[in-house]
């Protein structure tokens, strides 16, 4: 026979301790959500985007007003074969607007409504988040105006592959969170807790996981030449690489593990005809070192265009020097 012992009852000033922390808790991340979507509603609206061939497209997305003056980012996607269309906040007011640029290879765009007075949503810098943070979703999706919804930053550092007629790109860095993301929510905020935008939705990554284009200096500086000059200029190569290794010595010399394998040249390109070949190494463009894919898109900025730069690179377990003039990006 199996003797059971006796559980002791429990305390009723333990019950009640532990019910007064979990309300506690529970009230501190309630006031924490309510006040960062209290802080961004105003400043999202739900897109109505009127297509070139002709006719509305009801409730295409959303956007976020980040200047008092009507400028509204969202994502390339949401505005794609739009030329105009109609912002509606969650006030009621109904702005028209005009798509001012739009980079499908960072799926940002930059939208200008008619209003004047709109209340602009602070940035944050994506660069600060940390897995495990809580982050709070706001769109505008479908005219229910203020769709609001938290979770936390399930992962940081990945890769979105974004495309634009024949060229294509890795979009860096994009944020992770599980926040769930209704249809129509792309283009809206991603934010945290104190209310400032750290991302754009932009798509649904899986059951319950979403995506984000995060908010950072290289965005920055997209939206800044959107909002300038409708595009952004992106140097070109003509390079199809990958990461790899660096030989143990060079490793050493150079501080940094991996270089980028040049793997294709592509016909015609600038790389080409400066003598790069498939199987160099490249460690260095313009005096920046590249460990990868993601540093040379980050190396191919507008200003290089059209001026001649170094590339060292490494072939047949020696280093040397080639001078590129890369060509602007066409899409």
């Amino acid at each position: 026979m199996v003797a059971l012992r006796e559980v002791p009852p429990i305390d009723p000033a333990d019950e009640a301790a532990t019910a007064a922390i979990e309300e506690e808790a529970l009230d501190a991340y309630s006031s924490a959500v309510s006040t960062a979507a209290a802080r961004l509603i105003p400043s999202v609206a739900s897109l109505r985007v009127e297509r070139r061939t002709g006719g509305w497209g009801g409730g295409s997305g959303s956007a976020v007003a980040f200047t008092p003056d009507g400028f509204l980012v969202t994502n390339a996607h949401v505005v794609a074969g739009a030329e105009r269309g109609t912002a509606t906040f969650v006030d009621g007011d109904e702005l028209s607007f005009e798509v001012v640029g739009r980079d499908p290879l960072s799926d940002l765009a930059v939208v200008r409504a008619s209003g004047s007075d709109l209340a602009a949503a602070p940035f944050g810098d994506a660069a600060r988040l940390r897995v495990g943070q809580l982050v709070v979703a706001i769109g505008n999706p479908l005219g229910f105006a203020g769709s609001v919804t938290a979770g936390v930053v399930s992962a940081l550092g990945r890769s979105l592959a974004a495309r634009d007629g024949q060229a294509s790109r890795l979009v860096e860095n994009v944020i992770q969170t599980d926040a769930a993301l209704n249809p129509g929510n792309s283009g809206g905020a991603l934010a945290d807790v104190r209310g400032r935008v750290v991302g754009i939705n932009t798509a649904v990554a899986g059951v319950g996981l979403g995506l984000a284009v995060p908010i950072d200096a290289a965005t920055r500086l997209i939206l800044a030449a959107l909002m300038r000059d409708g595009r952004v200029r992106r140097a070109y190569l003509g390079i199809v690489g990958g990461t790899r290794r660096l030989p143990a010595l060079l490793a050493t010399r150079l501080g940094r593990p991996a270089g980028l394998e040049v793997v294709q040249l592509l016909d015609g390109s600038p790389a080409a005809a400066a003598g790069v070949r498939a199987g160099d190494l490249i460690v260095s463009l313009d005096g920046r070192p590249i460990a990868g894919v993601g540093d040379l898109q980050r190396s191919l900025v507008g200003d290089l265009v059209g001026r001649s730069v170094e590339v060292t690179l490494e072939r047949d377990g020696h280093l040397a020097e080639l001078s590129i003039t890369p060509t602007e990006l066409r899409v």
